[in-house]
């Protein structure tokens, strides 16, 4: 296996309409966006994605159509996440009915965990099951369950689990992944933005941005140079990061902000799934006004 899905590949919003359901023409355009700025991926129906907001129907169509829409241009990996073993195995095997190659999973949540080698055996049933590529999700607040670097190494020996996107924010518990995996094929991708410049510069894939789409300059600007090596660019493009990132506690809910943000771009809506809080005339002032002083970058 050579190393396909790496770089800038963000957790894309789902534009949806008045019902919940997938906004496809605005699912498409936002694609095709990232795509013509140089995002190197799509992650749909990510936690940004408000994947377990959707209904499963609509959770399946946003993935259809995203697999349809990048039509091979760029790597596409979907969320499977569930609550248990079985409903992930469900979810990839539509996955790979739709075409898709590369599911992403987490620990289950919404459940007692009592051991790390729960989520081992969980890696090693799906694996059982499907013909996918599987790259393991730690995100801790989301699953009740943060995977020490030794679990995410046992995992990785399983058949078909070929990278782990991190969203622990442990940066020492990352290096010690970095340091295992580099010189292979595995996958080790950054999820938390604010530790992308070190995380790039000591060896990261990509990292996973949920405003790249919005500014996709700076984000890539980061990628590019902390790739290369470039301490001093990375820094500098690191810290026009961190303040797109300013926009984020903007709205009492991320979800809500970065929505609206997103709808800046004029062919999505800002509208988010019950019974998340809605973004207030204040809040979008707010954000505007940021918005504003970082357009340059967008």
């Amino acid at each position: 296996m050579s190393k396909e899905i790496i770089g800038v590949i963000p957790p894309i919003i789902t534009p949806i309409d008045e019902y919940e359901k997938v906004d496809e023409k605005g699912l498409r355009q936002l694609i095709d966006h990232c795509i013509e700025h140089g995002i190197h991926g799509i992650f749909v129906c990510g936690s940004n994605g408000e994947c377990m907001s959707l209904t499963q129907e609509q959770r399946d169509r946003a993935i259809k159509i995203a697999l349809d829409e990048c039509a091979g241009r760029v790597p596409v990996i979907a969320g499977c996440m569930d609550s248990s073993t079985q409903r992930v195995i469900e979810n990839i095997k539509r996955l790979e009915d739709m075409g898709g190659k590369t599911a992403v999973v987490t620990p289950v949540f919404y459940a007692r965990h009592a051991t790390q080698e729960e989520t081992v055996r969980h890696f090693e049933e799906i694996s059982k099951h499907t013909s996918a590529d599987l790259m393991i999700y730690n995100i801790p607040p989301f699953t009740g369950q943060n995977l020490t670097a030794e679990t995410i190494i046992n995992i990785s020996k399983i058949d078909k689990v070929i990278g782990v996107k991190d969203t622990s924010g442990n940066f020492p518990a990352f290096i010690k992944l970095l340091n295992y995996f580099r010189g292979t094929d595995f996958l080790v991708h950054q999820g938390s933005t604010n530790l992308a410049v070190p995380s790039m510069l000591m060896g990261a894939d990509g990292y996973i941005p949920s405003l790249a789409p919005l500014f996709p300059k700076a984000h890539l600007k980061l990628y590019e140079y902390g790739k290369a090596g470039d301490i001093e660019n990375a820094i500098k493009w690191g810290a026009i990061v961190d303040e797109i990132c300013k926009l984020y506690p903007m709205a009492k809910s991320q979800t809500a902000s970065t929505k609206y943000a997103m709808s800046k771009l004029g062919f999505v809506d800002k509208r988010v799934c019950q019974p998340t809080e809605p973004i207030t005339a204040d809040e979008m002032k707010r954000i505007d006004a940021h918005i504003e002083k970082l357009r340059e970058y967008m």
